[in-house]
């Protein structure tokens, strides 16, 4: 057996841990009881994926380390989380403002003058 093969992949592995326990979702699930915030539906880790992090502002990027504005959702309790903040503001948490960019011509420019014929 190649052990250098294997030391190979169990450090990769440990350092795909490190990394996902920097994530925010872990430190998350570190720091709360694995119970869904609105239906108290408890998780284990055979389910654990359908358990998922819900920024309580609707900003990704913040995410600060005493947990305050995350809490734990269900998918489902999730889901419903972003369609009632969808239907309340009309916009999606997660759209980017995508000005758009002003005309630069105009379609119509010459109907005036063809319309007069």
């Amino acid at each position: 057996m190649d052990t250098s093969k294997l030391d190979r992949i169990v450090a990769e592995a440990r350092r795909n841990a490190a990394q996902r326990e920097a994530g925010y979702r872990e430190r998350a699930l570190k720091m709360y009881p694995w119970v869904c915030g609105r239906c108290a539906r408890e998780f284990t880790r055979a389910n654990l994926q359908e358990l998922t992090v819900h920024h309580r502002n609707h900003d990704h990027d913040f995410n600060p380390a005493d947990g305050s504005n995350w809490e734990l959702l269900c998918v489902y309790c999730h889901d419903n989380e972003h369609s009632r903040y969808i239907d309340h503001t009309g916009v999606s948490a997660s759209a980017v403002e995508d000005k758009a960019a002003p005309a630069t011509s105009n379609p119509f420019a010459g109907l005036k003058d063809l319309l007069k014929r």
